[in-house]
């Protein structure tokens, strides 16, 4: 089965190969680019699968982007994904390895820092079975580009804190620390 590995240590060629195998190379064009664009993944939350021949087969990234509220205060949250697999290798649960692995290491941070809330655009059943993403608190989120409102998924401890409405878009902390992330 699968062997986990930073993705840090993985080739940025080779991730983007995986990349435009798993999601063709019009995958730029997707809102979910639009929402984490100028942003980098985040090394510590983020993972690369590789298979019994230590052949990269998946990776999943995790970015950190905002809710802007109508007031125009950002809201931090972790964007999850893409959660991508080589398509010869799909179903053999390589995708739910590596987002066992992101949400854990989200869900286990440093003590003194409470994990943000996350977002991911997917399907609503399988990542709510097993990962406890929901639309129910999404409805009123606008983002970048189309998308399915129903696929528009968020995984919080406590709901209560998620901003009724706003606009998804990358997080740019100041270099000042006026913009660094905050509890939502």
């Amino acid at each position: 089965m699968a062997s986990l590995i930073p993705l840090a240590n993985v080739s940025p060629e080779l991730i983007e190969q995986l990349l435009d195998r798993a999601f063709g190379p019009d995958r730029h064009a997707r809102t979910a680019y639009r929402i984490r664009e100028g942003t980098q993944w985040l090394e510590a939350l983020s993972f690369a699968a590789l298979d019994d021949e230590d052949m990269l087969v998946g990776t999943i990234q995790v970015w950190p982007v905002a809710l802007t509220d109508p007031d125009g205060r950002p809201h931090p949250m972790l964007m999850v994904g893409p959660v991508a697999v080589l398509p010869e290798h799909q179903s053999q649960g390589y995708g739910k390895a590596l987002m066992v692995a992101a949400l854990d290491a989200v869900d286990n941070g440093p003590q003194d820092a409470p994990s943000l809330p996350q977002v991911m655009i997917g399907d609503p059943e399988y990542y709510g079975r097993f990962f406890g993403f929901r639309a129910e608190h999404t409805g009123g989120w606008h983002c970048p580009g189309p998308n399915d409102p129903a696929r528009l998924l968020a995984r919080c401890a406590n709901p209560a804190i998620l901003p009724a409405e706003g606009m998804l878009g990358p997080w740019h902390s100041s270099p000042a620390g006026g913009g660094e992330p905050r509890d939502a």
